[in-house]
């Protein structure tokens, strides 16, 4: 049995068409092509053969329905962050030799997964100064339930220095205020992490 295209879809042709759902145009339409499979793949060749259709309106037929392809593929699944070590992992090849600080927020959704990455600020070799006010502009931009912060240290050893533990607290405290949770603080070293989650830092 042959899949009946919508009425939701005939709708935003005709309407796209300037035509009526009932016209000439439309249902011949939809009687040449009348599965989905069959009209996602009409080329401007056969749509022209029909009625009321020009080489203008078939092209804007093809370009609606591949727009509409498009809009139904399945979206790739955000990255889920469970763990320091995811954070390590998606980080790491791109900071751990870095010849400068980059202070980097992890922005998630209420399920801890990824809504989008920034780097919020680059310092100097040993510092990436960063203030509050910076970080949650950016989650609230960005509609996060939580974050993540995250920066690379140059020298490779990623003990967290005095101020790394004090901008932490600065950030937590910021972030119980505003609503957004920070999760955690990964400093990024070669081939190793600290999280100041771990360390009781958080």
């Amino acid at each position: 049995m042959k899949y009946q295209l919508n009425d939701n879809l005939k709708c935003l042709i005709a309407q796209s068409l300037r035509e009526q759902e009932d016209s000439y145009t439309i249902q011949q339409l939809f009687d040449q092509f009348p599965t989905k499979t069959e009209l996602l793949s009409a080329t401007e060749q056969q749509l022209v053969t029909i009625k009321g259709i020009g080489a203008g309106k078939a092209r804007q037929i093809t370009a609606m329905l591949k727009l509409a392809t498009v809009l139904a593929a399945p979206t790739h699944n955000p990255t889920a962050i469970r763990n320091p070590q995811d954070v390590f992992d998606l980080l790491s090849s791109e900071y751990k030799h870095a010849t400068k600080e980059n202070f980097i927020c992890l922005f998630l959704n209420t399920k801890n997964r990824l809504i989008f990455k920034e780097v919020v600020s680059i310092g100097n070799l040993n510092s990436a100064i960063v203030h509050p006010r910076e970080v949650f502009q950016a989650a609230i931009k960005r509609c996060s339930a939580s974050l993540i912060c995250a920066h690379n240290h140059p020298s490779g050893d990623p003990e967290p220095s005095f101020e790394d533990v004090k901008m932490t607290k600065r950030l937590v405290d910021a972030g119980k205020i505003i609503g957004i949770e920070v999760l955690d603080h990964v400093i990024i070293g070669d081939h190793q992490f600290y999280s100041l989650k771990e360390h009781g830092h958080i």
